[in-house]
């Protein structure tokens, strides 16, 4: 299994150097269900980042584009339950991605709570804030 870094998923999602997506879709056609390529949580977490900063994506397109990299039978997302859980929380609310992930990680590791400063997390995204 090979392993994916944020620049080749912006390459593939962004389409937006020729010379660099000829080469992505090349390693893309080698990969199978049976040889899926591996994608970690922080390439999640840049690939957001990445598209929202650089490429002004909303909201929309980034779930729509993380339901995509779900949902590749050749890709396989690190705790693909903690991303899904995460992008539900991003898509129905106006928190940041990261913080998003961070308490869907800390739920699935079975944390009671996640204590923040940011009243906008723990007004909608389930996060406490810090006494």
């Amino acid at each position: 299994m090979i392993a994916l870094d944020t620049n080749i998923l912006v390459r593939f999602f962004m389409q937006d150097d020729p010379k660099q997506l000829t080469r992505v879709r090349a390693v893309m056609n080698t990969l199978s269900a049976a040889d899926p390529a591996w994608v970690g949580l922080a390439v999640v977490q840049e690939l957001v980042w990445v598209s929202r900063s650089l490429y002004r994506a909303n909201r929309e397109d980034i779930t729509l584009m993380l339901d995509r990299l779900l949902s590749m039978s050749e890709i396989s997302v690190e705790q693909p339950s903690v991303v899904r859980h995460a992008v539900r929380i991003y898509q129905t609310t106006m928190v940041a991605f990261s913080d998003c992930l961070i308490f869907a990680s800390a739920s699935a590791a079975g944390c009671t709570q996640t204590l923040t400063f940011d009243e906008l997390a723990a007004k909608t995204a389930g996060m406490t804030l810090i006494p």
